[in-house]
């Protein structure tokens, strides 16, 4: 049980996902990446492709952090291809949908795995004082609607009041749209904003970006 996250002083709990509840599956990535690879007829080694997905991966985060938007995941996929030196001529959106599905169904083969402990536990102590919860997540390669098919297998949808995902909003952590929000969507309108506390593992989207637009915050980190 994460006893250092006060919940008694707080009505209403906000909860990133990535790195704060859930870690990707060990054997996911790399199935992603042969599964990319061979999709789009990707002629470079498999290592070149893991190396390039990554990088966009994280300069799609950095730049949805910065900026405040949200590249959209055929975006990225477009990057990738790109620097892969796939002709793009070739693709359209449904291409693109296609392998977003395939992505998807091994995505949940592989799910992520949990890493808040005892997090069916301390969600429904949280439930059962009357508070509520909201899932506040950056998106990249995993959109929202796939995240929500995710947390229905794993029985945790049900604890959640409402979800908030920026491929959903165009909007990324920190910017204050997306934390104004979470306060428009909470159905007690007479909450105040310290009552209110956001649990994350990045100092800057999670932290710095709630406690600046004025929730309370409290900065996970785990030994993972």
């Amino acid at each position: 049980m994460k006893t250092d996250i006060d919940i008694h002083n707080h009505s209403h709990f906000s909860f990133d996902l990535w790195l704060t509840l859930i870690k990707s599956h060990p054997e996911f990535k790399a199935k992603r990446v042969e599964l990319f690879s061979s999709f789009f007829d990707v002629k470079k080694p498999i290592d070149e492709v893991t190396k390039v997905v990554k990088y966009y991966d994280d300069l799609c985060n950095s730049i949805n952090e910065v900026i405040g938007g949200n590249v959209n995941t055929f975006e990225i996929y477009l990057l990738i291809l790109n620097a892969l030196e796939v002709d793009l001529k070739h693709l359209n959106k449904g291409n693109l949908n296609e392998f977003y599905q395939k992505s998807e169904d091994l995505f949940l083969q592989y799910k992520p795995v949990v890493i808040f402990e005892n997090l069916h536990q301390f969600f429904d102590e949280i439930k059962n004082q009357g508070k509520t919860i909201n899932i506040l997540s950056n998106t990249g390669f995993i959109k929202g609607k796939t995240m929500r098919k995710f947390l229905i297998e794993e029985n945790l949808d049900q604890y959640i009041d409402f979800h908030i995902y920026s491929d959903e909003l165009n909007c990324s952590k920190p910017n204050p749209i997306v934390f104004q929000e979470v306060k428009n969507l909470i159905k007690n309108k007479d909450l105040k904003m310290n009552q209110i506390l956001h649990v994350g593992d990045n100092p800057v989207a999670d932290y710095k970006g709630a406690k600046d637009f004025g929730f309370n915050a409290h900065l996970i980190k785990h030994t993972i």
